[in-house]
């Protein structure tokens, strides 16, 4: 059992925003206090196209040590809810469960537990002064009204200290242009809609189920992330991140500044996919032909492309009355018969080099909460799946709504300094990049307590701990997902690796050597039921189908 009482944490210099707005009301008849705060401490967010997601507390006061009860109160409009307390070193192990109101219908809730699996990272992350003790956030659609009550169960002698609720509304996206530019429409969990005469790209699995249709934007093209310590919310440009200035130095294991053309589905302006990647200056002579004879014939005049300082032997004497030369001045032009009469296939890749990924400004995040630029890995050794632990219950619409009330109940309520994990993927099969720093860069979360400083963490929205199912679709896209990530640093999804522990995790001990796959669940690594009864006997068919993904290295 965790002490009470509070620890003396170390303040190492960095700030975080004050986010508790003025303004401090007693709801009647309740005797507990209210206190509004805003996540970004405006109504609209720093990108034009969002409205900032708004955090609402309820202290949880009273005067018996064991149990805390909140009669059914009427609230502001939340759609995400967790419990937290003052001391994050504190593992409480007792009971915490809340209903809610709809607000559309006044229709309650039944009962539901919160799961309180939750620890702050092991990293200095986890030291920063404002970290508190929270449950798992739980997605329960927009809502007007709760009733809770917090029981210490078993050994446990009382509550935490300054027990609360946290309620999360997660904003709007606004008619407009989005913060990356495009056109969105929609409020709530309504995705950003791409505007026709943008790029996209088609991520790899299967067609989403009629009944749930994938989300209108789970075409974006993959954005490395933003450049660290932005905060313009313009992640989703496309263009490539770039390292901090405060990177590790000997981070072997990061791969080199990438440029835009990790972005699989996306040519750069001005080029065709069918040219060979050499590229020489167009219409400089060299040394030898750069386009072969069987590459097709030239889509270009060669007129156009005349050099400007030609080599006397390398121009025509006189204009061919035979077929067109092709770009190669020193060879004879084919015969015609040689000339296939339509183009030949493309000799690009038909397999993208990198999963289709939402970008941060994709589904509106407010990057005026991360206060400090990531930190990074010397290399990804490992994959930890995860679930949300919130309802299976939302439509694939929702799920940009979902990621920016956890990106707020994460900063604002645990006291990170950014979303914890480094993906998410919805039950459409949709993946969205989580913690900013670069999608292809290794990226040090907040997701496995013990196993941060060696791993990536990917969520899938849903509780499948509690009967769901994760879709073939989701299967599919975490196991292309991990074998990417892993193929990056040249790791085998389908192989062990073992690593050493940095914290007492409740199944290892710190200092421990621990054996585990490539691709584990949280529960390999913390005490745990995460990722969920069926979601993690989903695993060792994620692993195969991730070795034979053709993201993996050597396919």
């Amino acid at each position: 059992m965790s002490p009470r009482g509070a620890r003396a944490r170390r303040a190492n210099g960095k700030k975080h925003a004050t986010w508790l707005a003025a303004g401090v009301v007693v709801l009647g008849g309740t005797g507990v206090t209210a206190v509004a705060a805003s996540a970004g401490g405006e109504d609209t967010g720093p990108g034009d196209g969002t409205q900032s997601a708004k955090a609402h507390v309820l202290a949880l006061d009273g005067k018996d040590p064991k149990k805390r009860a909140l009669p059914r109160t009427g609230t502001q409009t939340f759609s995400l809810i967790g419990v937290s307390w003052a001391d994050s070193s504190d593992t409480f192990e007792g009971t915490a469960q809340i209903r809610t109101r709809k607000a559309a219908t006044g229709e309650w809730s039944e009962w539901r537990d919160l799961d309180l699996d939750v620890r702050a990272p092991e990293s200095t992350e986890g030291e920063e002064p404002d970290v508190r003790g929270a449950s798992e956030p739980l997605w329960v659609g927009p809502s007007d009204g709760v009733e809770a009550r917090v029981v210490a169960d078993g050994e446990e002698t009382a509550v935490p200290d300054a027990l609360r609720l946290d309620m999360i509304d997660p904003g709007e996206t606004v008619k407009g242009k989005g913060s990356d530019g495009r056109k969105v429409s929609g409020k709530g969990g309504g995705k950003p809609t791409a505007s026709p005469d943008a790029t996209q790209a088609t991520p790899a699995g299967p067609t989403p189920e009629p009944s749930d249709p994938a989300p209108t934007d789970a075409s974006t093209t993959i954005a490395p992330g933003n450049t660290p310590g932005d905060t313009t919310g313009d992640s989703g440009s496309g263009e490539a991140s770039q390292p901090p200035t405060e990177e590790p130095t000997g981070s072997t294991g990061t791969p080199e500044d990438p440029a835009p053309s990790t972005t699989p589905t996306e040519s750069a302006p001005g080029t065709d996919p069918t040219d060979t990647p050499t590229d020489a200056p167009t219409g400089t002579p060299t040394d030898g032909p750069t386009d072969g004879p069987t590459d097709g014939p030239s889509t270009e005049p060669p007129t156009s492309e005349a050099p400007t300082d030609p080599t006397p032997s390398a121009v025509p004497t006189q204009e061919p009355t035979g077929p067109a030369p092709t770009t190669e001045p020193t060879q004879t032009p084919e015969p015609s018969t040689t000339t296939p009469t339509t183009p030949t296939t493309p000799t690009t890749p038909t397999t993208p080099t990198a999963p289709a990924i939402v970008s941060r400004a994709g589904w509106g995040a407010d990057e005026s909460l991360v206060q400090n630029p990531p930190s990074y890995l010397n290399k990804v050794d490992a994959v930890f799946v995860h679930h949300t632990a919130g309802t299976n219950d939302y439509t694939c619409a929702d799920s940009p709504a979902i990621i920016r009330a956890i990106l707020t109940y994460h900063v604002r309520t645990n006291g990170w300094n950014d979303i914890g994990y480094n993906f998410f993927v919805d039950k459409c099969g949709t993946v969205f990049e989580g913690r900013a720093g670069g999608v292809d860069r290794p990226v040090l979360g907040a997701h496995t307590y013990g196993f941060n400083s060696y791993s990536s963490g990917i969520s899938l929205l849903g509780n499948y701990e509690a009967g769901g199912t994760p879709t073939a679709a989701a299967q599919k896209a975490i196991a292309d997902l991990a074998a990417w990530k892993l193929g990056l640093h040249g790791v085998d999804p389908e192989a062990k690796v073992t690593l050493t522990a940095a914290a007492d995790t409740g199944v290892w001990t710190k200092g421990q050597a621990a054996t585990l796959n490539t691709i584990s669940g949280h529960r390999d690594g913390y005490a745990t039921l995460c990722p969920g009864a069926t979601l993690y006997s989903a695993l060792p068919g994620i692993r195969t189908a991730a070795g034979g993904s053709p993201y993996a290295t050597g396919n």
